[in-house]
Formats: structure tokens, C-alpha cells, sequence
């Protein structure tokens, strides 16, 4: 039996009211990855057979943000190097099909690039302020956006700041792999130098797949298991930096 408007309306009223979600205070992750020294700076290619990524260990993922599904033909492997002057982010990323925007200027920054498939960085260099931190992005024809965000109760995502990173792709259609070189500058990033044993935050995510978000694919490294959204920086895994 259907029951009138003016009564399902005060049923609705009655419920309790969501509560009110509080600002993340500490970091729930222990999860690592190690960065290790580089001889000398490069400029990113996208050769991922260099002999500075033979030399440092890579971590790897293929699992939703949530950690409850599992993409195995969107494997993601990452690594990590730094200088005294930049820090370093390598991806080797399978893919089925790729899915970027067609028939840009892929030399200006694209907002909203993450609705095409991108890998993307999430770096805090300041660990103390848990909400404020930085992201990077790059799609498979090496368009990009760099952001500065601050979470809580007026978040905010900049996409007028500018890290002057640079970036590099390469595409390998037979084996279904596309590669990324970042090359993160300190300075803009709030950072004078990088000591040995010095941690920092981080996390790595994938975004792939073609139509709406329900029918798309967004794997992290750091799990969040709420799945709703990346930015959720009290799950940023930590980067140590290593000689």
C-alpha cells in the first residue's frame, strides 16, 4: 500500500541527521616506500630502462582504492629517486585500453584531467600538516595538472600553483604498457633538502577506464577503505628517503 507524501515526509524528518565528519588528526598507515639517492639530475624520457631505476626497489598495485577489487590488467609498478635539487617518480602502468583527451595542447595544464586515465602522485613534504599537500598528474599522451591542496573544513585545490614539474611518457602498444617520468622540483614545494632517513608522505593512484565514474577503475597503492575518494591524506603511506 502506498503511503501519502505528507507521511513518508515525516518518517524522513525523523531520521537522525548524518553526523558530522571530524578533521583527520593522525596518520592511520604504516605502509613504505624507499627513495634512494641518484648519482645526478636527468631529464625525464620516460626510458624506464635506465640504469637508475635498475638500482632501486619497486613497489607495487592493482587494487581499487578500497582494496576490495582486484585490476590485474591495471598493474602499477612505482619507484623513486632524488637529488639534492628534485625528487624522482617512475610508473610502469598496464592498461587494456587507453583513454585520454584527443586533439589538445598537451603542453597547457588540463583541469579535471583525472576524468581520463592518469597516474598520479599525492605528496606531503611537511608530514606535520596532515591536510596540506601537493598532486601531480600525467595521461598517457603526457598531458598534465599539478594542484596545491589543503582538506578540512575549507578545502581547497589550487590549480593556479605551479611546481614547474617535468614530465615524460612513453606507450608501448604491443605489450599494453604505458610509462611516466616525473621530475618534482624542491622549491615549489616547500622543501630546501632532502636528508638521508628523512620521511615524508605519500601515495599513488591510478584513475582508467572510459564512460562515468561507476564504470571506471581507481586503484591505490595506500588503501582507503572508505573507496570514495583520494584524497584522504591520513591514509598517505610514508617515502624514505635512502642513500
Amino acid at each position: 500500500m502506498k503511503r501519502p507524501l505528507w507521511l513518508l515526509f515525516l518518517v524522513f524528518a525523523s531520521l537522525p541527521s548524518a553526523p558530522v565528519q571530524q578533521a583527520e588528526s593522525s596518520y592511520s598507515t604504516e605502509i613504505r616506500v624507499e627513495s634512494r639517492r641518484a648519482a645526478a639530475d636527468f631529464v625525464p624520457d620516460a626510458n624506464l630502462n635506465k640504469e637508475v631505476w635498475k638500482r632501486v626497489p619497486w613497489i607495487e598495485f592493482n587494487r581499487s582504492m578500497s582494496g576490495t577489487l582486484r585490476y590485474p590488467e591495471q598493474t602499477t609498478r612505482v619507484a623513486s629517486v632524488w637529488t639534492a635539487t628534485s625528487i624522482y617518480f617512475a610508473f610502469l602502468c598496464k592498461y587494456d585500453r587507453l583513454n585520454f583527451f584527443e586533439g589538445e595542447d598537451i603542453a597547457k595544464e588540463r583541469w579535471e584531467l583525472w576524468n581520463r586515465d592518469v597516474a598520479e602522485v599525492f605528496l606531503n613534504p611537511q608530514p606535520e600538516r596532515l591536510t596540506h599537500y601537493y598532486e601531480f598528474e600525467v595521461a598517457p599522451n603526457n598531458q598534465w595538472v599539478d594542484l596545491e591542496i589543503t582538506r578540512g573544513a575549507q578545502p581547497n585545490h589550487d590549480a593556479s600553483w605551479n611546481s614547474g614539474f617535468e614530465h615524460a611518457v612513453r606507450v608501448d602498444a604491443k605489450k599494453h604498457l604505458w610509462m611516466v617520468e616525473m621530475r618534482i622540483p624542491l622549491p615549489p614545494i616547500g622543501a630546501s633538502e632532502i636528508k638521508p632517513g628523512t620521511e615524508w608522505r605519500v601515495n599513488f593512484f591510478r584513475a582508467a577506464g572510459q564512460g562515468q565514474d561507476a564504470q571506471r577503475k581507481f586503484l591505490a597503492w595506500s588503501r582507503i577503505p572508505e573507496g570514495t575518494t583520494f584524497h584522504v591524506p591520513s591514509r598517505f603511506g610514508i617515502v624514505r628517503f635512502i642513500d
